[in-house]
């Protein structure tokens, strides 16, 4: 099975959709966290992002509970299939659900949905923006594998910072650098090899991740870190305000979201769109405009 789009992310309208861990809770999840009709959350939102007819949909990892099943595959194949359909392409890259037990009978299963996965990551264009998507496993990678994606991502950033046709970049990977999080560490090795060149870049305006299941921005050396976990698992405490590290989305915290987001000229209009508490359907929730 492979979701081959009928169209590439270069000829549909000009937004474009992020959402990440649309994974469904595992059973020993639930020990601890609290269940809130999470499955409906997850097709309600491949349903609100297939109306918004956007020109690409790119999911931060978890996209499933557990890679290597095949059942846990079931419902995503069919909302995917719906979008592609609807001549709307998906793009991914691996969350730790992929990799989960046995990550090559994952990655197998992941690579037959995705097919443009590149394990050293990958690269896509949508209206001048380019969107790197990038593998944080870093737990399931070998030291080559690490340095050969690291090699990759900075000279990938290098060209696109002198390509005359790139406007912009976006960054993003399945584990968060920065977030405020109980259940879920920072990662440090995305903080080490992910961030630095991030920052350098002169066209590189924004930095996705999920894991942590939270709405959370967090500005780095004048950049934009938005954690965007809110695609359907189950949603995680915060630490207490007075440990926390600078949220500026302060008490914007849904427990399903995900994100639109359309260049208008030299500024990136960037819009969380919220399920709302009654499952009545989305409204418009956190924005931001981000200009180089």
């Amino acid at each position: 099975m492979g979701f081959v789009p009928i169209v590439t992310a270069q000829n549909k309208n000009q937004v474009i959709a992020f959402a990440s861990d649309t994974q469904e809770p595992m059973w020993v999840e639930k020990l601890w966290l609290k269940t809130n009709h999470n499955l409906l959350a997850t097709k309600m939102i491949f349903k609100d992002v297939d109306s918004l007819r956007p020109k690409a949909l790119f999911i931060l990892g978890d996209v499933v509970s557990l890679g290597k099943s095949k059942k846990a595959w079931k419902n995503i194949d069919n909302y995917i299939s719906q979008l592609v359909k609807d001549s709307i392409p998906v793009y991914a890259t691996l969350g730790n659900h992929e990799v989960m037990f046995n990550s090559k009978k994952g990655i197998r299963n992941f690579k037959k949905r995705f097919p443009a996965y590149d394990p050293s990551g990958y690269t896509e264009v949508v209206d001048s923006v380019a969107v790197i998507l990038l593998n944080s496993n870093f737990a399931a990678m070998s030291v080559t594998e690490i340095a050969r994606q690291n090699e990759w991502y900075e000279a990938k950033l290098n060209a696109l910072d002198t390509a005359s046709a790139i406007k912009m970049i976006i960054v993003g990977c399945h584990h968060s650098p920065y977030t405020n999080s109980t259940i879920v560490n920072p990662s440090e090795a995305v903080r080490q090899s992910f961030v630095p060149p991030f920052i350098k870049s002169k066209k590189a305006v924004l930095f996705l991740s999920g894991h942590s299941h939270n709405f959370e921005n967090f500005n780095i050396q004048g950049k934009n870190f938005l954690v965007i976990g809110g695609g359907g698992g189950l949603h995680q405490p915060l630490r207490a305000k007075t440990v926390q590290m600078p949220d500026i989305s302060g008490d914007y915290k849904p427990d399903f979201h995900y994100l639109e987001v359309h260049r208008d000229g030299e500024t990136l209009n960037v819009l969380s769109r919220r399920l709302k508490t009654d499952f009545t359907g989305f409204n418009d929730g956190y924005s931001l405009k981000i200009s180089q």
